[in-house]
């Protein structure tokens, strides 16, 4: 099988690390631009604040802290208070709710490496006395957060340039089965880190939504992981590892060596002929076994002949 056959052996390993690269663009493109509908869709996590309102009557409950509600209540009047928040890899977007329930985003924040969603910073809570009362749960949960967010963001930086690399040292994969082999390498490394990336938000925001919800649901303000940004990292792992897969397939098949033309033998056909000694003329330069060593007769003798005995074999 020659180059031909080695490229269709590496396509499908290939093809599906592009995917992978594909859904890490995806996730770090999510939140960057307000006016791209798609990024606009993906995001880790959202909370919702449109519910609250600055009037305490409707919010009858026994574990509204009155401190951090009167903090909210004043966030809300000065219209620091956004309808919602959406929080990507690199920052946060903002936005209103209409009344039929169309969101449009207003505002996204500059992009930042080992960005996390502060609330308290981003409701205009800092000089509040909120930023004291925040309640335990809440506080220790924003702590972790900003702790492993920080892995995350290096996991995905890492698994992005790793996918790269993948795809140009597969290239390489295309003449010998030893570029699959250093390919499986580093789709192996791609695939962990990628793998690491996903398991880490996914449970970094799901527990960072639990806790909110926990803590602020007195307050009317809920919060969710985004499903749509759950499902592009998972793709990312799912390609990534049949990638991997597919790149370790590759390197105990498809060589790409041409076949090797075989020696032909040329077998003699019966009813031949080939000279034999004759005891005339004597054997040939230096004899056959057991046949005397004769020397050629003179001219002329009798021995001498027209002709040249052969054998039929």
């Amino acid at each position: 099988m020659g180059k031909a056959g080695r490229f269709a052996c590496i396509f499908v390993p290939m093809a599906l690390t592009i995917a992978s690269l594909l859904c890490l663009i995806m996730v770090f493109a999510a939140q960057i631009s307000k006016s791209n509908n798609v990024e606009q869709s993906l995001y880790f996590f959202k909370a919702n604040t449109k519910n609250f309102t600055a009037n305490p009557n409707i919010l009858p409950n026994d574990n509204i802290d009155n401190k951090l509600l009167s903090a909210l209540q004043s966030s809300a009047s000065s219209k620091e208070l956004k309808d919602f928040y959406t929080v990507g890899l690199w920052n946060y977007c903002e936005g209103d709710t209409d009344a039929k329930g169309v969101s449009k985003t207003t505002y996204c924040s500059p992009r930042q490496a080992s960005f996390w969603f502060n609330p308290i910073d981003v409701w205009g809570l800092s000089n509040t006395t909120a930023q004291k009362v925040f309640p335990n749960k809440l506080q220790d949960g924003l702590n972790a957060y900003h702790s492993v967010s920080k892995w995350m963001f290096a996991a995905y930086t890492i698994a992005f340039w790793l996918t790269v690399g993948e795809i140009v040292v597969g290239i390489f994969a295309i003449f010998s089965r030893w570029g699959s082999f250093v390919t499986t390498i580093v789709s192996t490394a791609s695939s962990v880190m990628i793998l690491a990336a996903a398991a880490t938000s996914t449970a970094l925001y799901s527990t960072l939504a639990a806790t909110f919800d926990s803590v602020l649901e007195p307050y009317k303000i809920k919060a969710s992981v985004g499903t749509k940004m759950l499902a592009v990292e998972w793709l990312a792992v799912a390609f990534s590892l049949g990638a991997g897969f597919f790149w370790l397939i590759s390197t105990c098949c498809c060589s790409g060596k041409s076949g090797k033309s075989k020696k032909v033998i040329v077998e003699k056909t019966p009813y031949t002929y080939e000279r034999v000694a004759s005891p005339y003329l004597g054997a040939r330069e230096g004899g056959h076994e057991g046949v005397p060593h004769q020397s050629m007769p003179q001219a002329g003798t009798a021995h001498n002949s027209a002709y040249e005995p052969f054998r039929q074999v």
